[in-house]
């Protein structure tokens, strides 16, 4: 069964600006405790479109059976982080730069199961295409 990855923003933005505070909740439900082997939670940035996609971790946590009381990873957890100056969220022709809190969950039979929750840092607008008619 696969695990249920519950991420929530934790004051509902999809907007935030550099310098902005992130606070996000996570919680896994739906498969036992002795199935989790580990979990990773991280904000970061990565592009979509022509050319080579790039990727950027701004914050990253790791949390294993070993390191938590009674050995259940399941509980509801906090990350809170400030946010950088850049890069900021671009919506491109060519190029999209989009962020991000990814929850990886790390399953004892050597399987990985990842829930990402976008949200935007920064507001520059998209970018629209017109189409220019051409003239018979």
């Amino acid at each position: 069964m696969e695990p249920l990855i519950s991420v929530a923003l934790r004051d509902g933005k999809r907007v935030y600006h550099p310098g902005d505070t992130l606070t996000c909740e996570y919680q896994i439900d739906g498969v036992a405790r002795d199935e989790i082997q580990a979990i990773e939670a991280s904000v970061l940035w990565h592009t979509e479109g022509k050319g080579d996609e790039d990727l950027g971790v701004h914050y990253f946590e790791r949390h294993t059976v070993g390191e938590v009381n009674g050995g259940d990873l399941r509980a509801l957890r906090r990350l809170e982080t400030r946010l950088p100056n850049s890069p900021l969220s671009y919506l491109g022709v060519v190029v999209k730069i989009r962020w991000c809190v990814r929850v990886r969950v790390f399953l004892r039979r050597g399987k990985d199961v990842v829930v990402q929750h976008p949200f935007q840092l920064g507001d520059v607008p998209a970018v629209v295409l017109e189409q220019v008619e051409q003239e018979e």
